[in-house]
């Protein structure tokens, strides 16, 4: 099995097509086979407005890609017996209850499994309990959530969190292994051991000069603003620490990410996350709810509206013909991740195919479904 290299060539026009029109500013892209690329360009301007280029190793915000990791830290502290899918929020971080005792009928019932899969019932809102200027300090964000009371009974809807299950389950791994600090963690467990050496949850100084700057072209109508957004260009720096969208990485560390997924865990030889805890994170576990949120973003187009298809922390492709970032055309048992309106990887675990794109100009959900959609159509297209 191959690609065809003239489908490659397409795909390589149509992102360039893309950013002479304005609809983003720039790309770095990889597509491989097997752990060995066969694409990987970079494309257009890290910052349009001063005119600077897009270079290889830019390093980007990654927004909800940021979750990814805190996936992973989560598959570790599972294959490790440090925490179980039936663990539930309150074993671990018991002031999340509150000190309201209605809370009692929904909010002790949240488990590690709801976390993973949206179904925790808490809020869909970027805001965990506080505002942007106390983002970058999870003790305060766990605090500030003992007072978010949950909205749905857990494990009843499946609404995509943009925040608050991601930083209670960077709090659930922080506390298990007892480290001070999310972001040492996660050097330890997955960057480190990868050799992403350029991948942090903050910034560190020495990176600023190559960090690419959130600039978003959204409907102001929509569900994000372009400030709620800009405004992480602020809050994504120094040592702040957000386990749902804070990290900062390049091209090439993430594709360093991707490669484990696709590996199921394996690491030269030894498994750093056990093969059956990605292969079960690949698999669909919320049946056929559909994603309230996505349901909301199709509609607006007239799109149908789909299925969750989350695995346990994954967006698995799934079957049928509604607008996603993976297309109609990648492997239905394709999974990855995404961040808003820019960042999106996939694992083809049938065909051995990765895809790893991180881009400058954050866009409308709707045009970044549509802009996915196409180019995951196009590589998969490509696969001989």
């Amino acid at each position: 099995m191959a690609f065809d290299k003239q489908q490659l060539k397409r795909v390589e026009d149509e992102i360039q097509r893309d950013i002479d029109r304005g609809f983003n500013d720039g790309v770095n892209i990889i597509v491989a086979q097997g752990g060995e690329i066969a694409l990987q360009g970079t494309y257009g301007f890290a910052e349009r407005a001063t005119g600077r280029e897009s270079k290889r190793d830019d390093v980007y915000r990654i927004l909800s890609l940021s979750k990814g990791f805190t996936n992973g830290v989560i598959y570790r502290a599972l294959s490790e017996g440090k925490l179980a899918l039936s663990t539930r929020v309150i074993d671990i971080i018991p002031e999340f209850m509150g000190t309201d005792p209605f809370h009692m009928m929904r909010k002790d019932q949240i488990n590690l499994w709801n976390l993973l899969t949206h179904t925790s019932g808490m809020p869909s809102t970027p805001n965990p309990g506080l505002g942007p200027d106390g983002f970058g300090n999870l003790s305060n964000v766990i605090a500030a959530l003992g007072a978010v009371d949950a909205v749905h009974d857990p494990g009843t809807q499946v609404n995509y969190a943009p925040s608050i299950n991601h930083a209670l389950m960077g709090e659930m791994a922080r506390r298990v292994y007892g480290y001070d600090h999310f972001r040492d963690l996660t050097n330890d467990l997955i960057f480190e051991p990868l050799g992403m050496t350029d991948t942090a949850f903050g910034l560190p100084a020495e990176r600023e000069d190559r960090v690419v700057p959130l600039k978003v072209y959204v409907d102001p109508e929509g569900f994000l603003s372009a400030d709620d957004i800009e405004c992480l260009n602020d809050v994504i720096a120094g040592e702040n620490e957000m386990p749902w969208v804070g990290a900062t990485t390049t091209i090439d560390d993430t594709f360093k990410w991707v490669e484990l997924l696709r590996r199921k865990g394996e690491l030269n030889g030894e498994q750093l996350i056990g093969k059956s805890i990605i292969e079960e994170a690949a698999r669909i576990q919320t049946g056929d709810m559909m994603n309230d949120l996505y349901t909301v973003v199709n509609q607006g187009r007239g799109w149908p509206a789909p299925k969750g298809n989350i695995g346990l922390g994954v967006v698995v492709s799934g079957e049928g013909h509604a607008p996603n970032m993976f297309g109609p055309f990648v492997n239905p048992a394709a999974f990855g991740n995404n961040g808003a309106g820019s960042t999106l990887y996939w694992v083809d675990p049938v065909n051995d195919v990765t895809f790893t794109f991180l881009s400058s100009g954050v866009l409308d959900e709707a045009d970044n479904v549509e802009r996915f959609q196409r180019i995951s159509t196009m590589v998969a297209a490509a696969i001989v």
